[in-house]
């Protein structure tokens, strides 16, 4: 699903919101996905999962042109643990 296949459903879902609201609700939505993340917090829905970060630490890479080697920097990346009750219905 994307964005837009989203913001569709939940406009589809409920009528009495303008096509602008749900645009809203659904940035805002992610926006502060994004906002506890990046100050280092967790995001838990329940019943689906949750939102957190880990460490990546500086290594060594290459570059697939050239071959040659490049250190990439420490960096925080984004991870998704699924929930329990998701979990199980992607295993039925």
């Amino acid at each position: 699903m994307i964005r837009s296949e989203l913001l569709q459903e939940i406009a589809s879902e409920n009528p009495e919101l303008r096509a602008e609201e749900v645009e809203r609700v659904v940035d805002i939505f992610f926006e502060e996905i994004a906002a506890r993340l990046s100050d280092g917090g967790r995001v838990e829905l329940r019943g689906f999962g949750a939102f957190s970060t880990r460490e990546r630490d500086a290594r060594k890479g290459r570059n697939p042109r050239t071959g040659e080697s490049v250190n990439v920097p420490a960096k925080r990346v984004p991870y998704f643990k699924p929930g329990k009750e998701m979990r199980a219905s992607l295993n039925k």
